[in-house]
């Protein structure tokens, strides 16, 4: 069984963190990993720096700019990840935009994903209807599950047709805004929360975008089974490095 069906198998509230891979400094990949699992994370984003992020907020924009100006590259990551799996057990995730992943070969890249121990791939901008006709197969073929975003403004026939081609979590986009941390939500972001309960949808949410501290965790897997931080740890660790990870995980629950 993949490593996200186990996690999400486990009767806990799961708390995944994305990252940028090769910041804050190139060769900071491994030890962020690694941290994050030691400081009691469920799951871990490891985010592919990509030139235009369209889906993501100013902290992870200027994280991504900061890694490839370090030189991060899809060979690299791929590098510095080829032993992780004798260190680190939790389920790792590449989440990333799809050109770069074009560029170096869909099939390469799912086998390369496998080989090294990759169990997902979240990719917002490749749409879920083109994955199913032309790429579901391949994923499925190295063992990856996709992961696809929902917003408040997506229809429920939409969500629906998205649970039907998922097979692991969907990813819960709290508002139509790109990724940033919030200190509480709104009548919004709950009402959109009790919306996708009601619909009672076969694989579970993990809800992302706006997590930042212990109440936002707690609001946002009231009805949900996870929740995703990526923009206030990146802060966290453009402010403190790479040492005191293990304290901020500790604020959030």
């Amino acid at each position: 069984m993949n490593r996200i069906n186990q996690k999400l198998a486990e009767d806990k509230k799961l708390l995944s963190i994305y990252f940028t891979a090769g910041y804050p400094s190139l060769n900071d990949t491994v030890k962020v990993i690694q941290d994050l699992e030691n400081s009691g994370v469920d799951m871990i984003e490891i985010g592919l720096p990509f030139s235009d992020p369209l889906a993501d907020g100013p902290t992870i924009q200027e994280s991504s700019t900061a890694a490839l100006k370090n030189g991060m590259t899809t060979n690299i990551l791929f590098d510095q990840l080829k032993d992780i799996r004798q260190s680190v057990n939790i389920p790792l995730i590449i989440m990333g935009y799809f050109n770069p992943m074009m560029q170096y070969g869909i099939e390469a890249f799912c086998a390369k994903c496998q080989e090294i121990g990759i169990d997902g791939l979240i990719i917002p901008d490749l749409p879920v209807a083109e994955y199913r006709e032309q790429y579901q197969e391949t994923f499925e073929k190295y063992g990856l599950i996709n992961v696809f975003l929902i917003t408040p403004q997506t229809s429920d026939d939409r969500i629906r047709f998205i649970d039907s081609v998922s097979n692991g979590f969907i990813y819960m986009v709290s508002s139509a805004s790109t990724t940033g941390a919030k200190n509480t939500f709104g009548d919004v972001q709950q009402h959109y929360f009790e919306r996708i309960e009601s619909l009672h949808l076969k694989n579970p949410q993990i809800v992302g975008f706006g997590i930042s501290n212990n109440e936002t965790f707690i609001q946002a897997t009231k009805t949900t089974k996870g929740a995703i931080i990526g923009s206030a740890f990146i802060k966290h660790i453009t402010n403190n490095g790479v040492d005191r990870i293990g304290d901020f995980i500790k604020g959030i629950r």
